[in-house]
């Protein structure tokens, strides 16, 4: 059986964190370890996450380092360093895993591929109603609620929300081709290690931890395929980071250069 680290990206957070673990805990069989990758959080969260070991019935690593501004690309090649599993799948701190997240990243696992999933982005309005009674099924269970708010006009995408188990379906709805997104992926470690990991120079929201990696995946020979309306996971609305011009600039050059292989990757933290 293949085994999964979850590489959650995160940075003081606490709220949106133990939803995200506890959504695991009620899906755990046994099959992951969670990594939480934080990009330099206070005290107050490092000594909370310290009694999340006695709290969850899988393994935790947490991986800090200082808050040096918007470092998550170093962070995450610490974090796919340490990663004791032979695939990962990387989600970000503000989206919870719905019942089957796991277990369908695993299931349509296959070497040399990155799958590449989606969230139901909800509203502001309805993300204040998740609480930590079964996160893992709160799709399902207000999927009224979210449909009648996204009519409304509110959310978006919220139809990624919707799980999909039908094979032949599936395959209809996963014909148009995607790029990957960082807070929805999963890959075997050997993969990423083939392009030595994310480029360390991206220092903002966007681009670097999913744009940038896709691209160079595929000169590597890794192909993408989509896990559309499986995976499902919801992300808790928040203003949207922004997007620096600097991260545009740089990928316009990794695009020039066609190279798989970065020299600002994982082999430069070691």
């Amino acid at each position: 059986m293949i085994k999964a680290s979850i590489i959650i990206s995160f940075y003081n957070n606490l709220y949106a964190l133990e939803k995200i673990l506890i959504a695991l805990e009620n899906q755990n069989d046994g099959s992951f370890e969670a990594i939480i990758s934080d990009d330099g959080s206070n005290q107050e969260s490092i000594d909370e996450i310290k009694t999340y070991s006695d709290r969850f019935s899988f393994p935790i690593q947490h991986i800090w380092h200082e808050d040096k501004g918007f470092r998550k690309n170093r962070i995450l090649n610490k974090s796919v360093i340490a990663a004791k599993n032979e695939y990962l799948i990387f989600i970000d701190a503000d989206c919870v895993p719905q019942a089957h997240f796991v277990a369908d990243h695993l299931q349509n696992a296959q070497k040399n591929t990155t799958l590449s999933g989606r969230r139901a982005d909800i509203s502001q309005k309805i993300s204040e109603k998740i609480n930590n009674e079964h996160p893992e099924l709160f799709f399902k269970r207000n999927f009224w609620s979210i449909l009648l708010d996204y009519l409304l006009g509110n959310g978006k995408n919220i139809e990624k929300g919707i799980r999909v188990s039908n094979s032949f379906i599936s395959k209809q709805l996963n014909k148009k081709e995607k790029g990957i997104v960082g807070c929805n992926f999963s890959l075997f470690k050997k993969d990423i290690l083939k392009i030595n990991g994310f480029d360390e120079r991206y220092e903002g929201a966007g681009i670097g931890e999913d744009s940038d990696v896709e691209f160079r995946l595929k000169l590597a020979g890794i192909q993408v395929k989509n896990l559309f309306y499986l995976a499902n996971q919801i992300h808790i609305y928040h203003e949207e980071l922004p997007r620096p011009c600097h991260n545009h600039e740089l990928f316009s050059q990794v695009k020039k250069l066609k190279q798989a292989y970065t020299p600002f990757g994982i082999k430069k933290t070691q």
